[in-house]
């Protein structure tokens, strides 16, 4: 059986836990002896570009943008894709702004979702084309129900069996104005018929998105992101001097700013004195304005030299930042569908500190790897860290719980078997 997952790059130019996902999963599918194989959109997944040297990037970034907005040049020459969709252009647009939010690309997002009725349904044949001619495959899956209006060509052209992620498209429909977010959401509906089956990443976003999208009961499954736990140094917490970390991408709705504001009045407290932040996850250019306030802010608390940025978090870099950690929090305003960084942290002993909102009650109660303020305010975050900092036994039996907690219920191989379970179940479903 042959798994194609098609996964919206980001170029590297932030923390991006669904490239994270996507990339952990296919890697463990090969290891269980299945031909996995990623397709990029978009940009290329991560910034050394490896993704770029086998596999074109469909739905080119700079492309789809110019194409959108200029119609005109739709019909330009192939050599016109070929420079806007080279390795250096990709890389420089994952450093622009506009990526991550759906503002000023509403028409878009409805265009993609229309398919071959869209505007890009020539980059729609180019990718089927391609897939027809250099794969053979078994299953699609999508990354996220925002990639759903491929799925009916697909179906069309290639007979397959097409799956799909659901993970935080709420965030994206939903800061919408009400015209469009209505629109949307009613031809993700309709679009959501083209899909044989939907995995959330948790129980409380199945929810969210079965009533959002109408998702029939026997079409909607639950599937936890998962880790690989080898992949990650174990160091307990006591071992570590108390250091408080976040890994995001560092902007406003990721609750950078709450953390920060936390963290100063934790500093307030006596007994704090060595106590640092280490902040990770990098940004767009949508965040600089955010960050240079962020970076204000901590200038007049007198702090400075107290918060570090942390800058590469990408491989080896990332797991260094785990290893200077002892507790992650990274308070999402709105909370979320899963967060990928929560796995990682718990991999390598570092408890968490979340708000109770979206799934984060769900992980951390199952995994038992943290603990659950409420309400997302600073006061509150900035107590939960203090009683963690004054209680060394209890973080020490946290960090412990975390690892394990990893290994039993979010372990990568028992996730891979899972699906290829689900794949062979549904199709056999889909043929009766």
């Amino acid at each position: 059986m042959q798994v194609i997952h098609i996964v919206p790059g980001t170029g590297g130019s932030f923390y991006c836990g669904n490239c994270l996902r996507d990339s952990t999963y296919v890697q463990a599918l090969r290891k269980e002896g299945i031909d996995a194989l990623k397709i990029p959109m978009y940009l290329p997944i991560f910034s050394d570009e490896h993704d770029l040297s086998d596999i074109p990037v469909f739905y080119g970034a700079i492309s789809l943008y110019l194409k959108h907005q200029y119609p005109i040049l739709r019909k330009a020459p192939s050599w016109f894709d070929r420079i806007l969709n080279s390795g250096l252009a990709l890389k420089f647009a994952a450093k622009m702004s506009g990526s991550t939010r759906a503002k000023g690309l509403e028409d878009m997002t409805i265009s993609m979702l229309l398919g071959e009725q869209g505007g890009q349904k020539e980059e729609l044949d180019k990718m089927v084309d391609w897939i027809a001619e250099h794969c053979k495959a078994d299953v699609i899956h999508l990354s996220n129900a925002l990639l759903i209006g491929l799925a009916r060509k697909f179906q069309e052209k290639l007979d397959v069996l097409v799956v799909c992620s659901l993970q935080d498209e709420d965030v994206w429909v939903n800061a919408m104005d009400d015209h469009f977010r209505k629109k949307t959401w009613e031809l993700m509906s309709e679009r959501a018929k083209d899909v044989d089956a939907f995995f959330a990443v948790s129980d409380f976003y199945a929810g969210v998105m079965k009533e959002q999208m109408n998702i029939p009961s026997e079409k909607l499954y639950s599937s936890y992101i998962s880790v690989d736990p080898e992949d990650y140094s174990y160091v307990n917490s006591s071992e570590k001097e108390f250091t408080i970390g976040y890994i995001s991408r560092m902007c406003e709705e990721n609750g950078l700013e709450v953390l920060v504001d936390a963290f100063i009045l934790f500093k307030k407290k006596p007994g704090k004195e060595n106590v640092k932040l280490i902040l990770t996850g990098g940004s767009t250019g949508d965040d600089h304005e955010f960050l240079k306030m962020i970076k204000n802010k901590i200038s007049k608390a007198g702090i400075t030299e107290e918060v570090v940025f942390h800058k590469d978090f990408e491989n080896e870099g990332r797991h260094e930042f785990f290893s200077k950690v002892s507790l992650i929090s990274v308070p999402v305003l709105e909370g979320e569908a899963f967060g990928m960084y929560l796995l990682e942290a718990m991999a390598s002993g570092v408890a968490v500190v979340q708000p109770a909102l979206g799934a984060f009650p769900e992980i951390v109660g199952l995994s038992e790897g943290g603990i659950i303020y409420q309400p997302n305010k600073p006061e509150e975050l900035a107590k939960a860290l203090d009683d963690l900092h004054l209680d060394p036994d209890r973080l020490s039996s946290i960090s412990k719980k975390a690892r394990d907690g990893i290994i039993r219920h979010f372990s990568i191989h028992d996730q891979a078997s899972r699906m290829m379970k689900f794949y062979k179940q549904i199709k056999t479903n889909k043929k009766q």
